[in-house]
């Protein structure tokens, strides 16, 4: 099939790139001319495993292309994805203006019957409001279909060519076909195609979302709870996660969830609720929680030197919102290292992929290392903030060599606490049952 992609976004290129990775003529458009020249000089400007080597690959194979002229690439195809941003405004809601200017100038360019496909994260109503939108620009006939994306970052490029499910919303029986027989090479191992109506795809996606979340802020709290107690909530987490309705997937308990996704998700979801007349408590809960749950780890540092952060040497392994990108939006390493600068303490940080990312951010207000243990030296602590794989496995001689205090804080709980005491440091992780006063924390 022949496909354009609106938006070279990190949907937008692993949508792109994965359509092309099974034989479809794809072009993909931005307006970022710097993006486009970057992309066809071999450049791919997101971190993602394996995204690189396939868009090369299908480049090559002159199946994959990529341009800033949307009407030409429009006019060579007759589906096309908007890919494009959906920002959070200061309300919560998700601003549509860049959705909708994608779509008028698709209807603009089109010279047949199209099929414009929402595969960015809209809010329930925008299939109908593309089409209201699309019909004032042109007479000819189009459909508007919502296929929302579940991408994991990190794991994305795994996530859309052996997807859990694919959701098409459409109430055309035609297009659905021709939707099934896009994604049918994905699906060969049958998981299912769910056709619905497109208000009940847009909602999905949000729920998901939404769901995910509020585990994961339910989990902060009995973490948090555990930390009180004196229970460890890896073994709480075993217990509940063992019971089949529950199941193991995102209980993990650590410092909050950051990204593109889930904060904006939620906030847009509960955004729906008020306009159609609902309070949605739980979503308010999921977020507030995980606000707070962002400067746990600074409370336990804070605690544990007395509230006394001033000239404190701090190194921090990780700095990506999760392991497998680049990504620094929402990272909640971002409110750690935030507080301990509001502190008097200074900072020295280690990633594998968001050093560039991360001084886009902060700029010359934190060091920034280029080896795994380059931070410890002189330093007062390490604090960890991504459980990158690297990390789990470290020279524990080394490191203790090199910590002025062989103090660890795990925020993400990749070690086990009594064989790191064992080894001679002082532990603290999230939920893993040592108390400290937390009334000492500065702030």
């Amino acid at each position: 099939m022949k496909i354009s992609v609106i938006g070279t976004g990190y949907v937008g290129l692993v949508t792109g790139t994965c359509f092309a990775d099974n034989g479809n003529d794809v072009w993909c458009v931005d307006i970022d001319e710097k993006k486009i020249e970057r992309l066809n000089r071999g450049e791919v400007p997101i971190y993602e495993p394996g995204l690189e080597q396939m868009i090369e690959r299908n480049v090559q194979g002159e199946r994959l292309r990529f341009t800033t002229d949307l009407a030409d690439a429009v006019r060579r195809t007759r589906i096309v994805f908007l890919c494009v941003g959906t920002p959070s405004a200061p309300d919560g809601s998700p601003d549509m203006r860049y959705v909708y200017k994608a779509a008028e100038d698709v209807a603009r360019a089109m010279e047949e019957h199209t099929i414009l496909v929402l595969k960015s994260t809209v809010p329930v109503g925008t299939a109908a409001e593309v089409r209201k939108r699309v019909s004032a620009v042109t007479k000819l006939p189009f459909d508007v279909v919502s296929n929302p994306e579940f991408l994991k970052e990190g794991h994305a490029v795994d996530d859309f060519l052996k997807p859990d499910r694919v959701v098409i919303g459409t109430d055309d029986p035609r297009v659905a076909l021709i939707m099934k027989e896009l994604y049918d090479p994905f699906v060969r191992t049958g998981n299912p195609i769910l056709v619905m109506d497109n208000v009940s795809a847009e909602l999905t996606k949000y729920g998901a979302n939404a769901l995910l979340a509020a585990r994961i802020s339910f989990m902060n709290e009995l973490a948090n709870l555990a930390d009180r107690v004196g229970a460890d909530i890896n073994q709480v987490r075993q217990g509940m996660g063992s019971d089949a309705r529950i199941g193991h997937s995102f209980l993990f308990p650590g410092i909050g969830y950051g990204g593109s996704c889930f904060p904006k998700d939620v906030d847009a979801l509960g955004y729906t609720g008020k306009n159609a007349g609902m309070d949605l408590k739980l979503l308010a809960a999921t977020n507030e929680v995980n606000r707070a749950q962002k400067r746990v780890l600074f409370d336990k540092i804070s605690a544990r030197f007395g509230g006394d952060l001033e000239g404190k040497r701090i190194a921090i392994w990780g700095l990506a919102f999760k392991p497998r990108t680049d990504d620094m939006r929402e990272a909640p390493s971002l409110t750690v290292i935030g507080l301990l600068l509001e502190a008097g303490a200074t900072v020295h940080a280690y990633d594998p992929a968001a050093t560039e990312t991360t001084r886009a951010v902060l700029g010359d207000k934190i060091q920034y290392a280029r080896k795994q243990y380059e931070p410890l030296k002189g330093a007062d602590a390490l604090a960890i903030c991504t459980e990158w794989n690297e990390f789990r496995r470290p020279d524990w001689e080394r490191m203790k060599g090199s910590l002025k205090q062989p103090i660890i804080f795990d925020g993400r709980n990749i070690f086990e606490p009594a064989r790191v005491e064992e080894l001679g440091f002082e532990y603290f992780g999230i939920g893993r049952g040592r108390k400290l006063d937390l009334s000492q924390a500065r702030g």
